[in-house]
């Protein structure tokens, strides 16, 4: 939805990215280790694996431990989640391959200054470690906030500047481990990544031919162990959707009643808008009905500094972010909260924390946000378009996938006011402040991939 750029980062870029010869090691872990590939993981306070199975000699569960202590830091608490092993990683994701049918990953990404590090968790066989010296951490920084503010910045809708930043991305990143991910089947990824990486757009990574969502479903998390695994069918589930569309310190969201209405229409449930969208009605409606979905359509900033600056703007007074649990959203648990309407300080390592680590503060499963602001057409398509596939789709991340399928390949478009779904009869009509758009090309990433679930996939 259109606002002002929260953070503005101008960079000078000359020549062509050329795509750089992944040099990667690939490791068996836990087995024995040499002493140079022991040494590389202690310098990234991971310790090498012994042949016992602890906690103490698991190089995922030590990522884990020292991931949490981040978020215990950042939001000034500390979350009493066991620690989970690779070993217990893997076990989970078998047991939620036979609820869902789905079959998940996780991916640990760690830069580091002589190379990344990454780790990956899959149903079966040991965790998989490869190495990816040329995207160290300078490199890897520098590329993924060229493709952030290629992508963010409306006014390259009618260019492809991304793509090179894209491609070399997904070869340091996706590449080294596309063949072990295809082994298994795999169709679903959970990244689990360092600072710099928590705010990336990975469905928008490009292989050259197709976008990353184009394959997989994604979803972001802290830590697997700071992550609410449980899974629960919300096909059927009604959403309390609640918004507002005129603030006294904010551009206005003229498209919020129609979104509204049209999730509550398509999903069921009730919607409240403007002056009915306060704290109090929220608790009220919860304390009424167990919603399992609760949809803000509001600005939500996630910015630099402590937990306490970054805020979801209701109709007479700002959440912090510290403050989330107030809502009492774990009581009883709700499954997603969708924040429609959110920017964050792309690339600030606090304000990662705190897009990342949305759906465990606010005590819900999931949460879905967007990196950046996107203008109201394309968020109202994009968050129609995921509540009606999320009526079928077996998975939340599966249901964004394809809302976010269906804008790239131009399926969904606006036309003369109109909004054109394929497989819909009616056409939904916009608002009068959007009509006059004309018609809109919705397949430029910009629109779509900036949204992302956060926390469990599932």
């Amino acid at each position: 939805m259109k606002k002002d750029n929260f953070l503005s980062v101008t960079f000078l870029v000359t020549g062509i990215i050329s795509l750089i010869q992944v040099q990667v090691e690939a490791i068996i872990l836990p087995k024995v280790i040499d002493t140079k590939i022991k040494t590389r993981l202690n310098r990234i306070g991971l310790q090498a694996p012994t042949s016992q199975s602890t906690l103490s000699g698991d190089v995922v569960a030590q990522q884990e431990k020292k991931w949490k202590k981040e978020y215990d830091n950042f939001f000034q608490k500390t979350f009493s989640n066991e620690l989970m092993t690779s070993k217990a990683i893997s076990y989970k994701l078998r047991e939620i391959e036979k609820q869902t049918k789905k079959k998940s990953a996780v991916v640990y990404m760690i830069p580091t200054a002589e190379q990344l590090e990454i780790l990956l968790v899959m149903p079966k066989g040991e965790t998989i470690h490869k190495s990816i010296p040329a995207a160290h951490k300078d490199a890897l920084m520098k590329i993924t906030k060229q493709f952030q503010t290629d992508l963010k910045d409306i006014k390259n809708i009618h260019t492809t500047s991304y793509l090179a930043s894209a491609r070399q991305l997904y070869h340091w990143l996706i590449a080294p481990i596309e063949k072990d991910l295809k082994a298994q089947n795999i169709d679903t990824l959970v990244f689990c990544v360092g600072g710099g990486l928590r705010s990336l757009p990975f469905s928008a990574l490009h292989d050259g031919r197709q976008f990353l969502v184009e394959k997989y479903s994604i979803s972001l998390i802290p830590a697997f162990s700071l992550t609410d695994t449980r899974y629960t069918d919300i096909r059927n589930a009604s959403v309390l959707a609640m918004g507002a569309s005129q603030f006294e310190n904010f551009d206005p969201l003229p498209a919020v009643p129609v979104e509204l209405s049209t999730i509550v229409q398509n999903q069921g449930g009730r919607s409240f808008l403007n002056n009915q969208f306060t704290l109090d009605n929220l608790k009220l409606q919860r304390q009424k009905q167990p919603y399992q979905i609760i949809h803000l359509a509001t600005h939500a900033v996630f910015q630099s500094s402590a937990a306490s600056y970054s805020y979801i703007q209701f109709w007479n007074t700002k959440l912090q972010l510290n403050q989330l649990q107030q809502l009492q959203l774990n009581t009883p648990p709700v499954d997603m909260l969708v924040l429609s309407a959110c920017r964050t300080a792309l690339g600030d390592h606090q304000a990662e924390l705190g897009f990342s680590g949305l759906a465990l503060e606010a005590g819900v499963k999931s949460a879905m946000g967007s990196l950046w602001s996107v203008n109201d057409e394309g968020t109202l398509v994009l968050m129609t378009e995921f509540y009606r596939h999320l009526r079928t789709a077996p998975i939340k991340a599966e249901a964004l996938r394809q809302a976010q399928i269906g804008m790239l390949k131009g399926q969904i478009r606006i036309k003369e006011g109109q909004l054109i779904q394929p497989g819909q009869k009616t056409e939904m009509r916009l608002p009068p402040e959007l009509a006059e758009v004309g018609e809109i090309n919705l397949s430029h990433p910009y629109y779509w991939a900036a949204f992302t679930v956060i926390g469990s996939p599932w």
